[in-house]
């Protein structure tokens, strides 16, 4: 074949052609890992002082539990039942943390200064692109610390010479994926309020809202029950209490549906919850960026 007709071909797309998401995704990470160990004091510093409002943290439930043995009256949630908990919120903070937290608060600066076009010019989808651009690799310290206090936490019930309660084999299936179930609820509330940037240009008041409404799921439930409205708006409208409490449960207090029907449907609503919340994030990213007008323009 002569030369001439190889240069007539059109070339062959390879199937490789279309982005691996993981693969950028691993690439995100290590640049950004090879940027916190530029400066390594700095990110060491940060570690500590992650690991220390960590361990000031549970300094201070260490403490309350010396005057009480439950958190309010009947509730179950003992102090071995809280440190599950408590080991729940600091894995679901530090993840959200690392991958999210920054990835939000530079979304605005992107708008600001104009380099939201670059992102768009990429052959990649762009939500994805901005969520994910940075990892702050210091605030995983924290989830070496949820890791550790969760085994304690389990390891404690199962050892009660009481009531001895090791968690079922679906349940240690189920809680990684009630973990990501509410992760995927508060990444989706963070990138919609991210996306209001577009529209509103500065949002650190909306931020600020996030972070008041976020602390709800840092609690038991139990202690909003009385106040019936609330416990309902943001245990099924606004889901943010079933983010910790849900998968907490299913190893420190075990769900089942003929104990309690009304936390089982929550367990029910939370899957459900992420699906819609995700789906919501999405459509309201897509508009924003629908209304974006370049810096070139």
């Amino acid at each position: 074949m002569a030369r001439s007709d190889l240069a007539a071909e059109p070339p062959v797309r390879r199937r490789d052609d279309s982005p691996s998401y993981l693969r950028v995704l691993l690439t995100f990470a290590r640049n950004s890992l090879i940027r916190d160990m530029t400066f390594r004091t700095n990110f060491l510093v940060q570690c500590i002082s992650s690991l220390s409002w960590t361990l000031m943290n549970l300094g201070f439930y260490v403490i309350v539990f010396r005057h009480t043995t439950t958190i309010g009256p009947d509730s179950g949630w003992g102090r071995t039942e809280f440190f599950v908990f408590l080991a729940t919120t600091w894995i679901v903070n530090s993840i959200v943390q690392a991958f999210f937290m920054p990835n939000a608060d530079e979304f605005s600066e992107l708008i600001r200064t104009g380099n939201l076009d670059f992102a768009l010019l990429k052959p990649i989808d762009t939500q994805f692109l901005v969520s994910f651009t940075r990892v702050e690799w210091s605030s995983l310290a924290n989830l070496a610390m949820g890791i550790g206090l969760l085994i304690y936490g389990v390891r404690e019930l199962g050892l009660d010479p009481i009531r001895p309660t090791w968690p079922s084999p679906l349940a240690l299936l189920l809680y990684p994926m009630y973990l990501a179930c509410g992760i995927a609820i508060l990444y989706s509330s963070m990138i919609s309020l991210a996306a209001t940037s577009i529209w509103l240009g500065r949002n650190q008041t909306l931020y600020d809202f996030w972070f008041y409404i976020t602390n709800f799921y840092r609690h038991p439930m139990e202690i909003f029950q009385r106040g019936r409205v609330g416990w309902a708006l943001w245990g099924t409208v606004l889901p943010i209490l079933v983010v910790v409490n849900v998968p907490a449960r299913l190893l420190a207090k075990p769900l089942r549906p003929e104990g309690d029907p009304w936390l089982f449907g929550l367990a029910l609503l939370m899957v459900v919850s992420a699906g819609a919340s995700l789906w919501l994030s999405r459509r309201i990213f897509r508009a924003a960026l629908a209304s974006y007008r370049s810096a070139s323009s």
